[in-house]
């Protein structure tokens, strides 16, 4: 049986429906996820604010293309562990100043519980830097994006 070619270009879709000031209720699929400020911040604190969600979705998708990457390439990466730090210019989300790269700097450390040498997690890593939507994301935006692959 012929093997069926997906398309190239789809469209993704989401809808948000605002609660509060606040919290936006977002549908994903058969799926509600809260963004939502901190109570320090006047939300409820029901889930991450959008700018620590686009950070959670950076970590899921270098979860998921690491491991695309080490199956294509043959090395068992194991579980990875990853830790995201931010330097983060608030002056925009305060409406003190236009800021062109609010996402100053990006450093991901990606731990790996598998049997992989470095070499290998190294060549996975550079890999999915060539392929992870969400950091090419951060990086054509002007981002300077650091990612460490290492042995747990």
């Amino acid at each position: 049986m012929p093997k069926l070619r997906e398309k190239t270009v789809v469209k993704l879709r989401t809808k948000g429906q605002g609660v509060s000031h606040s919290r936006t209720d977002v549908s994903i699929r058969d799926l509600i996820v809260p963004i939502d400020e901190p109570v320090v911040r006047g939300g409820t604190n029901l889930g991450p604010a959008p700018t620590e969600a686009v950070l959670a979705s950076l970590a899921g998708c270098t979860n998921v293309i690491g491991h695309k990457c080490a199956d294509k390439l043959g090395v068992d990466i194991g579980h990875l562990s990853i830790e995201i730090t931010c330097e983060f210019d608030r002056r925009g989300v305060t409406l003190e100043e236009e800021i062109d790269v609010p996402f100053v700097a990006v450093r991901q450390v990606v731990t790996s519980d598998g049997p992989a040498v470095q070499a290998d997690l190294e060549r996975v890593g550079s890999e999915v830097a060539k392929f992870c939507p969400l950091s090419k994301l951060f990086e054509q935006s002007g981002t300077s994006m650091e990612t460490v692959w290492q042995k747990a």
